[in-house]
């Protein structure tokens, strides 16, 4: 231990935490000298019980301690590295009502704050600003937690609703970014959290993060089955209203169960879900953003075209995306734009169009840079689209990979 610069770490992530060396001091026991003169490798830490003792007050993996210096991105985007992954796994690894199940809550943050917060963080991901996203979640996701343990009665079903929106944030942030345990993992919570805001929508909306997590890590059909399952019980009829909310809600199960059957490559139930979800559509009568689903008729089309590509049928994707209309598309938020490109561009390569594939990473980057430069799926598109490109590629395509960090 005493060969690394565990020093510098700790005082990289006092400053992270906006912590003086005084009330880093108070919280960990020692005086302020002591840190300073950790910090300045004056003093050797060599006892694990205080490192873990640190890492606990600091809410960082003591690996991060312990480990080679955190490694930062150097792009403009700055997507996600480990400080950020690490940071949002610390704080999905508390347990604050459970805590405050044993002793007093801390004073919980007030709801008007919080139900800011995370209207500003649903619309960063829905424009497609990831980086901003991953390195603001960590403390929206402690505040949240905080908020959940220490308000009662109605305010705590309100407190509960945020914080279950807020796992799903982080899981959908988290998955598109290619961390798929961590994306399970807090769209599990966002379900279990909906229970107790008691709003069925909520967890319906919940089960559609869980499969999308599910479907990235190779479990498709466990996905497709829970989400037919959650969407009969939230149709419209029988004892449940026709709403727009709830509309929305069993629309979008339909549509990620569709999707799931797409990557089994069951084209009958994708077919059938589409239908289901479009009847919905129709009944809602235009494009909305109840739960923050975009659902609506534009974004069916959106669906219907990344159902053909995944079932290989890249020349049906590229026929849907000509019958969008052009003003429904464009009025989209640039995160389901440009996702909607990305799916184009792999369905353009899949009919061996590599010019159109290239073209539509471009409009993507353009629309939402983070959804091209930032997801595995885009990747590897763009190493396709080089390593099937005759001769030289383009400047705009050779510019943005190298944004990338793509090579052939």
């Amino acid at each position: 231990m005493d060969e690394l610069p565990i020093g510098r770490r700790v005082a990289y992530w006092r400053s992270r935490r906006k912590m003086s060396q005084q009330v880093f001091a108070d919280r960990l026991g020692k005086s302020k000298s002591w840190v300073d003169k950790v910090e300045r490798g004056v003093r050797r830490l060599d006892k694990f019980s205080v490192v873990y003792e640190i890492a606990d007050i600091l809410q960082v993996d003591v690996q991060l301690l312990l480990g080679k210096d955190p490694e930062r991105r150097t792009d403009a985007l700055n997507c996600i590295d480990q400080v950020e992954v690490e940071e949002i796994r610390a704080a999905l690894e508390r347990y604050d009502s459970m805590s405050a199940y044993f002793d007093a809550a801390p004073y919980p943050p007030p709801l008007a704050d919080m139900r800011k917060a995370v209207n500003h963080a649903w619309l960063t991901y829905q424009y497609g600003r990831y980086g901003m996203l991953t390195r603001a979640l960590p403390k929206l996701l402690r505040d949240a937690q905080a908020a959940d343990a220490g308000h009662e009665g109605d305010q705590a079903r309100e407190a509960a609703h945020l914080l279950g929106q807020v796992y799903q944030i982080a899981s959908s942030v988290l998955r598109k970014l290619g961390e798929c345990d961590l994306s399970w993992l807090a769209a599990d919570r966002s379900m279990a959290v909906a229970q107790r805001a008691d709003d069925p929508l909520l967890a319906g909306i919940a089960t559609t993060r869980v499969c999308n997590a599910l479907v990235a890590m190779g479990r498709p059909r466990p996905a497709l089955e829970l989400n037919v399952r959650i969407a009969n019980r939230l149709a419209p009829g029988g004892g449940n209203d026709a709403s727009p909310e709830r509309l929305s809600v069993y629309g979008m199960l339909l549509l990620q169960g569709a999707m799931a059957a797409a990557r089994i490559g069951d084209s009958a139930t994708v077919d059938d879900l589409l239908a289901g979800a479009n009847e919905a559509a129709i009944l809602l009568g235009g494009d909305q953003n109840h739960y923050w689903t975009s659902f609506g008729p534009t974004n069916l089309l959106l669906h219907r075209a990344a159902a053909a590509v995944e079932l290989g049928d890249g020349g049906r994707a590229v026929e849907t995306h000509h019958g969008i209309p052009e003003p429904s598309f464009n009025a989209l938020l640039p995160e389901r734009r440009a996702h909607h490109l990305l799916d184009l561009a792999r369905g353009y390569a899949q009919i061996g169009d590599v010019a159109n594939a290239g073209e539509m990473l471009l409009r993507g980057d353009r629309l939402a840079p983070s959804e091209i430069r930032c997801r595995p799926i885009a990747h590897e598109v763009m190493s396709d689209v080089l390593r099937r490109t005759r001769g030289t590629p383009p400047p705009p395509i050779a510019e943005l990979a190298e944004h990338m960090g793509v090579g052939v």
